[in-house]
């Protein structure tokens, strides 16, 4: 039984999210490859394991996945048969064999999102799709004092729509904020993510940025005194990197 490593890119934009554990997986970026996958190889089933879930609209310029299989079929051919067969917004950027233990999913040590927000006087329409746009120029500092009270273990419950009965500790590495005249980036590293926990912190950040509240609110959110603030836009987050 070998086991298959490949990484993906894709616009989430008409997708109901990666995956949609304990519902139908019609309309998901995860369905379409299975299709694919189950016509390469000939098989009757595969599980596919992902490294980060990703919400509705959401992209992703790396998001790692790997499966076992049986089929004899050269990895670079299986890469070419993904590419011509799985539809435009959904490309394989690399296939390769792994080891027989390796879990996308449970060998992850980090990973990194990046949300992208125009900035500019008028926004770019062929960006319009794929980038949040500011009307007002957050401000940077008092978003980058706010990012400072996110770092390390924290209890992310209210910073999430998750419905797990596990654990909803996780740790922020770090969160880092750059901007140049057309365009700001916040970019947060994590062990790992709630369902919907990057959006609301950055949604929190942007409320924090555009004067709506303040970096005091957090610790009330925190501890559910105050309600957090809206997830942000999907359209501008993308799953940007997965660590080993």
């Amino acid at each position: 039984m070998r086991n298959i490593l490949f990484i993906i890119e894709y616009d989430g934009s008409r997708y109901q999210g990666l995956t949609r554990p304990g519902r139908s997986e019609t309309g998901t970026v995860s369905a379409k490859i299975m299709d694919v996958l189950l016509k390469m190889t000939g098989e009757d089933s595969i599980e596919i394991h992902y490294g980060c879930r990703t919400e509705p609209g959401v992209h992703a310029y790396a998001q790692v996945a790997n499966f076992k299989t049986e089929s004899d079929m050269d990895v670079d051919e299986m890469k070419h048969y993904m590419n011509r067969y799985l539809p435009m917004d959904i490309a394989v950027t690399t296939v390769r064999e792994a080891a027989t233990r390796f879990h996308a999913q449970l060998a992850a040590t980090a990973k990194t999102y990046v949300y992208r927000m125009s900035i500019s006087d008028v926004p770019s329409i062929f960006n319009r799709k794929h980038t949040y746009h500011c009307f007002k120029v957050p401000d940077k500092k008092a978003m980058q004092e706010a990012a400072a009270l996110f770092i390390g273990s924290h209890d992310f419950k209210n910073f999430s729509d998750s419905k797990t009965s596990k654990s909803t500790v996780r740790e922020i590495y770090g969160i880092d904020i750059y901007n140049s005249e057309e365009e700001m980036q916040i970019l947060v590293d994590a062990d790992d993510f709630l369902y919907n926990m990057a959006r609301i912190i950055i949604g929190t950040l942007l409320e924090i940025g555009l004067g709506i509240r303040k970096k005091e609110d957090i610790p009330g959110i925190f501890n559910g005194t105050l309600k957090p603030s809206p997830a942000c836009d999907p359209k501008g987050l993308y799953l940007q990197e997965i660590s080993y």
